[in-house]
C-alpha cells in the first residue's frame, strides 16, 4: 500500500496559516509598526533624492551659499561647496539602501544555499561548508570587509561584494540549523523514498520550512550592512565622490562640526534612524513569523 506524505501546513515563509497577512501581523507588533513606518519614510525620502524630486540636485554647487544654516531654501543647510545637504542626505539614503540590498541579497542567496545543502546532505559536504564558514567567522567583520574592498578597489559595487562576503557565513549558519531538523522529518524521508527529485524536495518542502529565520535575518542584516557601508565610505573605501553617501558626508564634516553642526548632524542622524528602523522591522518580523508568540496572544 502506498503512502502519500503530507508536509506540514505552513503559510508563506513558514508562518502559521490563518493569522492574516504578514504585513498585518507585523503591524500588530509595536516594534514592527514603528519599523514599518520609519522604513517606508526612508524609502520615500531616498526615492525622492534619487529621482530628483527635491528642490536642489545633490551634485549642484552654489559657491555663494556655502555653509548656510538650515533655512527655507536649504532645509538641512549647505556644505562647504554650497551643496544642499537635504538633497545629499536623501540621495545618500538611497545609495546606502541600494548597497545594503544588493549585498544582503547576494549573501542571502549564496549563504542560504550553502547552509541548506550542508544541513540536508550532511557528510563530507557539511564538513567542507562548515569549515569554510568557520574560517570566515574567524575574521572580524569590518576587517574582512576592508581587506576585500582593498583588494577589489573602491566603489559601491565592490563595497556590496565585500559586505556580501562578510555576511554569507551568517546566512549559512542560520539556514543550516533548521535544515538539520527538517531533513530528519518523516515526510522528507518519505519523499526521498518515493524517488522525488532532490531539487524538488529542497524547493517545495525544505526551503519553505526554514525560510522564516532567513527572512528575519535578511531584515537584521540590512541594518548591519548599512552600518558597514557607512563605515567603509567614512574611511574612503566605499562610495566615491561626488556621489552622495551618508558615511562620506560624515567624514567630510569632521573639520567643520564645531562651526557648522548641521553638516554632521543630519547625515549621522539619517544613519541612526535607518539602523533603528530596520532593527525594529526585524523584531516585528520575528514576532510575526514566530508561531509561539502568535498563539500566545
Amino acid at each position: 500500500m502506498s503512502v502519500t506524505p503530507i508536509a506540514p501546513d505552513v503559510g508563506p515563509a513558514g508562518a502559521p496559516p490563518g493569522n492574516g497577512s504578514l504585513i498585518g501581523r507585523i503591524w500588530r507588533d509595536p516594534n514592527g509598526r514603528i519599523g514599518l513606518v520609519l522604513t517606508a519614510v526612508l524609502l520615500i525620502v531616498g526615492a525622492c533624492g534619487a529621482l530628483g524630486f527635491l528642490p536642489h540636485d545633490p551634485l549642484d554647487q552654489f559657491p555663494d551659499s556655502r555653509n548656510q544654516p538650515p533655512s527655507g531654501t536649504y532645509w538641512f543647510g549647505s556644505d562647504q561647496f554650497g551643496r544642499d545637504i537635504a538633497a545629499r542626505v536623501a540621495a545618500g539614503i538611497w545609495t546606502s539602501l541600494r548597497v545594503s540590498v544588493v549585498a544582503v541579497a547576494i549573501a542571502a542567496v549564496v549563504g542560504s544555499a550553502l547552509g541548506i545543502c550542508a544541513g540536508f546532505f550532511g557528510g563530507w559536504l557539511d564538513q567542507i561548508i562548515s569549515r569554510f564558514i568557520e574560517v570566515l567567522f574567524a575574521f572580524p567583520a569590518i576587517l574582512l570587509a576592508l581587506a576585500v574592498v582593498s583588494a577589489l578597489g573602491a566603489g559601491w559595487q565592490n563595497t556590496a561584494i565585500a559586505i556580501a562576503i562578510v555576511y554569507t557565513p551568517i546566512f549559512a549558519r542560520v539556514s543550516r540549523g533548521p535544515t538539520l531538523g527538517v531533513a530528519k522529518a518523516e515526510y522528507i524521508k518519505a519523499q526521498r523514498v518515493l524517488g522525488i527529485p532532490t531539487w524538488r524536495v529542497l524547493l517545495r518542502h525544505v526551503l519553505p520550512n526554514v525560510s522564516a529565520p532567513i527572512v528575519v535575518q535578511i531584515t537584521l542584516a540590512l541594518s548591519w550592512a548599512l552600518l558597514t557601508e557607512s563605515a567603509l565610505s567614512f574611511l574612503g573605501l566605499g562610495t566615491q565622490p561626488p556621489e552622495p553617501s551618508l558615511g562620506l558626508m560624515v567624514s567630510d564634516a569632521q573639520n567643520t562640526i564645531t562651526s557648522q553642526w548641521w553638516t554632521m548632524a543630519f547625515p549621522a542622524g539619517a544613519i541612526v534612524i535607518a539602523v533603528i528602523a530596520l532593527n525594529l522591522l526585524g523584531d516585528g518580523l520575528r514576532s510575526a513569523l514566530d508561531p509561539r508568540r502568535e498563539s500566545g496572544r
